[in-house]
This record gives structure tokens, C-alpha cells and sequence, in this order.
């Protein structure tokens, strides 16, 4: 079976890898580098752990997790969907299975808040994992001049944390904003159907999601 050892010793796979945050970096886009993607990883394969899903189910989710952004080699818009195909097509030369195949590129494919749907557990937890990666170290800016509102908003955000309660059965998302640089309001513009999007993903998991800015909660 595949490991999510296996996807970072690939060497094709990293190539395009790295090659996705440079391209990214030349239109100013945030950060989409080897920390996100270990982040995303790590919290979609403890999301399904911690809530006593399935132990591949947990593993099928750190890969899909780690590959979610693969789709930005060729663009932005729409990166969900192309880094489905592309993951296809790397794991038919892996020998992967086609029901683990069917499982990561569907959760890869509904990422995005505009297209996606947490159509099984796996995608449920990397949808979370992903919105919930929202932090100032990402903003690659130094210009606030140049910033956009998404740069903003990011770059306010001081402190992340995804709270997994398997008894309550709640998943929480707790952000630190310096108000001084954007409001709780802008965050809530930008990130609206991030946060529907998470919360349709909570139920999926027979979760309720709940949302707290500077202690106060809002979802």
C-alpha cells in the first residue's frame, strides 16, 4: 500500500512540487510550500485518528492532504480539480489501487470552497485541515502597499490552532487576529464560505464546527 512516504520520496512528484510555490510566488500568491503541505497532512490524518475513523482512512488523508495544492503547476483557478487528474495520473505509474485512487483524488478534486464537497471522510478532513491553515508566516509580501485583502486578512492572523474533540465530537478552529490590521468583519468577508464549507465538512464527520476569534466565538 501507498505510504505518504512514498509521495515525498517521488522525485517526479517533488519536482512539480516545488515548482507550484515558485510559480505561485511569481503572481504574489501566499505561501504553498513543503510546511503546508505537512500541516495540511498532519491535521487531516489526526482529525480521522482522533475521531476513530478507519487507520487507512487516516493515512489515505495525510496523502491526499499533502498533494491537496499539486493542481497550482498549471494554475491557480480551478487547482482542486487539475491536481486530481495530475494525482491520477501519478499513482496509475505508482500501482495504486483504483479504490485508493477513486478516495485521494476526490478528496484533492473538493477542496475548494467555490466547487467543493466533503464527499467522504478523507475529503471532509483535508477540506478542514486546509481552511484551517490560515497564518501571518504565510503572507509573502513585506509591502503593505501591495497587499490585497486576502494578504491582509492572512497576515493579521498571529495564532491557528484545530481542536479535535472525539467525545463532545467537535472540531474547532481558534485564530488570534491583531484587529489593528484587519477586522474580524474583512475575515468573514474573505473566508465566509471557507467556513460553511467546514462546517458542512464537521457533519460529515458527525462533528459540530465551531469557530473562535480572540476567545470570542462566532460560529
Amino acid at each position: 500500500m501507498i505510504t505518504i512516504e512514498d509521495i515525498r520520496k517521488n522525485p517526479e512528484i517533488d519536482i512539480y512540487f516545488q515548482k507550484t510555490n515558485l510559480f505561485l510566488g511569481e503572481m504574489g500568491a501566499i505561501v504553498h510550500d513543503y510546511g503546508h503541505a505537512n500541516i495540511v497532512a498532519e491535521n487531516s490524518r489526526r482529525i480521522l485518528e482522533t475521531l476513530a475513523f478507519p487507520k487507512r482512512e487516516a493515512e489515505l488523508a495525510e496523502i491526499a492532504g499533502y498533494l491537496h495544492d499539486i493542481g497550482n503547476i498549471i494554475n491557480r483557478y480551478d487547482h482542486g480539480r487539475i491536481g486530481g487528474v495530475l494525482v491520477f495520473y501519478f499513482f496509475l505509474k505508482m500501482d495504486v489501487t483504483p479504490e485508493e485512487i477513486a478516495t485521494i483524488v476526490s478528496a484533492i478534486g473538493n477542496h475548494e470552497e467555490k466547487t467543493g464537497s466533503p464527499v467522504s471522510s478523507v475529503a471532509a478532513a483535508v477540506i478542514i485541515s486546509d481552511k484551517a491553515d490560515v497564518l501571518r508566516a504565510r503572507v509573502r509580501k513585506t509591502d503593505f502597499s501591495t497587499f490585497t485583502t486576502r494578504d491582509r486578512v492572512n497576515y493579521a492572523v498571529e495564532h491557528s490552532e484545530l481542536k479535535v474533540d472525539p467525545d463532545l465530537r467537535k472540531i474547532t478552529m481558534e485564530l488570534t487576529i491583531d484587529l489593528q490590521i484587519s477586522s474580524v468583519m474583512e475575515y468573514f468577508e474573505i473566508f465566509l464560505t471557507r467556513m460553511i464549507l467546514c462546517r458542512r465538512a464537521a457533519s460529515h464527520l458527525g462533528c459540530d464546527f465551531e469557530l473562535f476569534i480572540n476567545e470570542a466565538r462566532f460560529l
